[in-house]
C-alpha cells in the first residue's frame, strides 16, 4: 500500500468532517492549505474530493472525474477537534478547555488540574507545549456541563486517556473552569512603527515579548509575519533596529519560512540556528497593510 498526499484545491468543510470523523477526531477546527505541515515524499492524489459531510469513511465520498493539477506544494493540512478544544483565548491554541462528550461540549473541572494536565491537551492539539494553565475562569466561564475531572500524569496521547472521575461526576462550578497556553500561541507583533502594519518584529517567548534577530531575516520570513498578522505583503525588510531597540531580549534563532505559510509555527526548520545578535540587530517590518 503507498500512502499519497490530497490535493489542497477544492478541499472543503465537507471533506474535512468527513476525514475528522472517520479518525474519531471530533470536528475539524482549520483546513491549513499550501503543505503547512510540511510536503509529503510520495504520491499526490489527483482526484477532487466532493463529500457531501455525511459520509462515515472518506472511500465514500463521490469524487470529480476531473484531474487535478498538483503538486507537493499543494498538499493540505487538517487540524480537527481531536475532542478537546481551547476556547476563548485568541487562538486555537490558548484558552478554556472543553471536551466533547456525547456531541456536547462541556469544561472541565479544575480539582487536580495541573500543567502535565495541560501538556496532554496540547500535545493532542498539535501546538507545542504547554506554557500556563490558569484557573478561576481565566478565560470566562462555559455554559455547559462540566464533564471531567482528571488526573493526568503527563504522558498522556489524549486528555481522554487520562484517569477521571465518571463523566459528570464533580464538586466544580463554571467559575473555576481552567485555561490553558500553549507555546503554539505566539503570534509576532509589531511595534514601535507609524502604523499597526509596520514596526519593530517581536515574538512572545514564555511570557516575554523579545525582538527578532536581522541575521537571515528575508522576504519569505517577512511574507509569513505580513500574512499572520492581516496585514497583506511586505513592502520593506529594515535592519539594525530601525524602528528602536527592544528593551527585553532578542530571539537569537533563525527564522527558516518558506514564504506559504500561514503562521511562523508553521515555518519548517524554524528557530534551529543561533546568531550572536543583541538590539542593535532588531529587525524592522513594515507591511502593506
Amino acid at each position: 500500500m503507498n500512502w499519497a498526499t490530497v490535493c489542497g484545491a477544492d478541499f472543503g468543510q465537507q471533506d474535512a468532517e468527513v476525514v475528522c470523523r472517520e479518525l474519531g477526531c471530533g470536528s475539524p477546527v482549520e483546513v491549513l492549505g499550501s503543505d503547512a505541515f510540511g510536503r509529503g515524499d510520495g504520491q499526490v492524489w489527483q482526484k477532487k474530493l466532493q463529500c457531501g459531510g455525511t459520509e462515515s469513511q472518506i472511500r465514500f465520498c463521490p469524487t470529480s472525474s476531473l484531474e487535478l493539477n498538483c503538486s507537493h506544494s499543494n498538499d493540505v493540512g487538517l487540524v480537527c477537534a481531536a475532542g478537546v478544544r481551547l476556547v476563548d483565548g485568541g487562538s486555537r491554541c490558548a484558552g478554556r478547555v472543553e471536551v466533547l462528550h456525547r456531541g456536547l461540549w462541556g469544561t472541565v473541572c479544575d480539582d487536580n488540574w495541573n500543567m502535565r494536565a495541560a501538556a496532554v491537551v496540547c500535545r493532542e492539539l498539535g501546538c507545542g507545549e504547554a506554557e500556563d494553565t490558569l484557573v478561576n475562569a481565566h478565560f470566562g466561564p462555559g455554559s455547559g456541563p462540566i464533564w471531567m475531572d482528571v488526573y493526568c500524569t503527563g504522558s498522556e496521547s489524549t486528555l481522554k486517556n487520562c484517569g477521571s472521575s465518571r463523566w459528570g461526576g464533580h464538586n466544580c462550578h463554571h467559575d473555576r473552569d481552567p485555561a490553558v497556553i500553549c507555546s503554539s500561541h505566539k503570534k509576532p507583533r509589531l511595534t514601535d512603527g507609524p502604523h499597526e502594519c509596520s514596526g519593530r518584529v517581536e515574538v512572545l517567548h514564555g511570557k516575554t515579548w523579545a525582538t527578532v534577530c536581522d541575521a537571515e531575516f528575508d522576504q519569505q520570513d517577512a511574507e509569513v509575519v505580513c500574512r499572520e498578522l492581516g496585514c497583506g505583503l511586505p513592502v520593506e525588510v529594515l535592519r539594525a533596529s530601525a524602528f528602536g531597540k527592544g528593551k527585553s531580549q532578542v530571539w537569537i534563532k533563525e527564522l527558516q519560512c518558506r514564504g506559504n505559510e500561514s503562521q511562523i509555527y508553521f515555518c519548517q526548520g524554524s528557530f534551529t540556528l543561533e546568531h550572536n545578535c543583541s538590539h542593535e540587530n532588531d529587525v524592522g517590518l513594515i507591511c502593506s497593510g
